[in-house]
């Protein structure tokens, strides 16, 4: 290999890391309901990716084809992992939590209530399992989801919680 190819290669390498990585959070972003922010980083992503594939495709060397192709894979590979990553990591959303209690601890809810976190509950009378449980819900933040469960459990071990990501919520109390 050249050094022309690995030059080529290393900068094909690294811009698909960018553009991919923007993709990523891009389509988060717009799924999250930020369609003007997603364009701007549109924008910014398909640039990227038109200079270095111009760039790439007009290189003359035959014989780095498959070098810069195995760049340009490597690339997009490692742009997925970052940007879900990243995407993980920066991008909060709201969570929908419901936790089915192994039985009724009015103690539990209280405590839960004195930790910030508002729920609403519901009865559950003569489950398959015989005993009356309480179904919790709660609306919090992503990045206070590993705190919350940890609350439930050190609540009730037995806990059945179920999560799910929502995309907007209106109106609640909300932990500060």
């Amino acid at each position: 290999m050249t050094a022309a190819v690995a030059i080529l290669c290393l900068k094909v390498f690294l811009c698909r890391i960018i553009d991919v990585s923007l993709s990523t959070v891009k389509t988060i972003i717009n799924v999250k309901g930020k369609p003007k922010i997603a364009a701007c980083i549109a924008f910014t992503e398909a640039f990227i990716w038109f200079v270095i594939v111009r760039e790439a495709l007009v290189f003359d060397g035959e014989t780095g084809i498959l070098y810069i192709a195995a760049a340009y894979s490597l690339g997009f590979a490692t742009g997925t992992f970052i940007g879900g990553s990243i995407a993980a990591r920066f991008i909060e959303s709201d969570v929908d939590v419901q936790v089915v209690t192994s039985n009724k601890n009015n103690d539990m809810i209280d405590e839960i209530r004195d930790a910030g976190y508002a729920i609403t509950v519901l009865d559950v009378n003569n489950s398959r399992f015989g005993k009356k449980k309480y179904m919790l819900f709660a609306e919090i933040k992503s990045s206070q989801l590993k705190d919350f469960k940890a609350l439930i459990y050190a609540l009730d071990r037995n806990a059945f919680v179920m999560v799910r990501e929502t995309k907007f919520v209106y109106n609640g109390f909300f932990k500060k």
